[in-house]
């Protein structure tokens, strides 16, 4: 009697517990803007491109001019603040300012951390470098120059495990265990390539960078030997002055389409246009989308909400816990 009074009661709780959703995960995209006076990270839905938030409002943290950003190993947002010369840290969850996680980076660009932990800064100046700070201090560890650095600006870790750079005209490659720099790994003007500004490799082990030749496109390359293997994202797509570009959780690319002031999403296999995901003037009037500089999708916790149905199912297995205990 006793042991069939423990399993009813196990059965009750276990039917109980089914009737709520389990806690998923969702993905989100976080968007720099520069736009007029504005700068600011908005935040919207990594699905459907509508917008959720301004995760990080204009000014916070002297924030000017967002053109990079990546989350470390803490949870926490990090972003360059162009203008000022500095690497911002924000909360991961909020947006709330943390701190200023370096300072004296020269026109701090884009960002990535290395499988080292240490975070990797692009200094777009000219001619430029690439900043090499510790992880967790932020400390400054080396400069990392050569390749005739020019005004660069995007940043990425190969397969190899190599540094490359979006150089304008070329790519550069750094030695991504010394620092030491390479090769250039694309040659200067390949494919057409003009303005560089990101890049970025795909599933295919091919690397793919942002042209702002002939209004604009996206260049692939072999991510072996550099060679040049066609125009992915051909010029009269839509695309007018390309900054940063990701593939999504989906294995489609997306692109900050700087000079409209939209994102949009292109085929991650053929190249061939899907649609806008993010309009220009997402968002708010004083923070709407206009100069999309960074994209960067992130997965965050999604605690589910429970149906009606769930919370009446959840009610009858407590009411026949409770009588069962009762009945022991």
């Amino acid at each position: 009697m006793l042991v069939r009074s423990k399993l009813t009661r196990i059965s009750c709780l276990l039917a109980t517990l089914s009737a709520f959703p389990i806690a998923g995960v969702a993905s989100e995209l976080f968007v720099g803007n520069f736009f007029g006076n504005a700068s600011d990270v908005l935040r919207f839905n990594g699905s459907t491109g509508a917008f959720e938030t301004v995760f990080v409002p204009n000014g916070s943290g002297t924030l000017t001019f967002p053109l990079g950003a990546a989350f470390g190993a803490d949870g926490s947002l990090y972003v360059s603040n162009s203008d000022n010369d500095r690497v911002l840290r924000y909360n991961g969850v909020t947006g709330a300012f943390l701190n200023t996680f370096a300072s004296s980076v020269a026109d701090a660009a884009g960002m990535k951390f290395g499988p080292d932990g240490n975070l990797y800064v692009v200094d777009s100046d000219d001619p430029g470098s690439v900043t090499k700070l510790n992880g967790t201090t932020g400390a400054l560890i080396s400069t990392l120059t050569g390749g005739g650095l020019s005004d660069p600006e995007g940043i990425t870790f190969g397969p190899d495990g190599n540094i490359y750079i979006a150089n304008g005209t070329d790519i550069i490659r750094f030695n991504g265990l010394t620092g030491a720099f390479m090769n250039i790994f694309v040659t200067a003007g390949s494919g057409g390539l003009t303005g560089g500004r990101d890049v970025t490799f795909g599933a295919d082990g091919n690397i793919y960078a942002t042209s702002s030749g002939n209004t604009g496109g996206v260049l692939k390359y072999s991510g072996t030997t550099g060679a040049f293997l066609g125009a992915f994202v051909g010029p009269g797509s839509a695309l007018f002055e390309p900054r940063g570009l990701v593939f999504g959780p989906d294995g489609n690319l997306y692109i900050a389409n700087f000079g409209v002031g939209d994102v949009l999403r292109f085929n991650g296999t053929t190249g061939a246009f899907i649609d806008t995901f993010v309009p220009t003037g997402s968002g708010p009037a004083n923070a709407a989308l206009g100069g999309p500089t960074f994209l960067l999708f992130q997965d965050v916790a999604v605690a589910a909400t429970p149906e009606p149905s769930s919370l009446f199912l959840f009610g009858i297995g407590l009411a026949a816990v409770l009588i069962a205990k009762r009945r022991a």
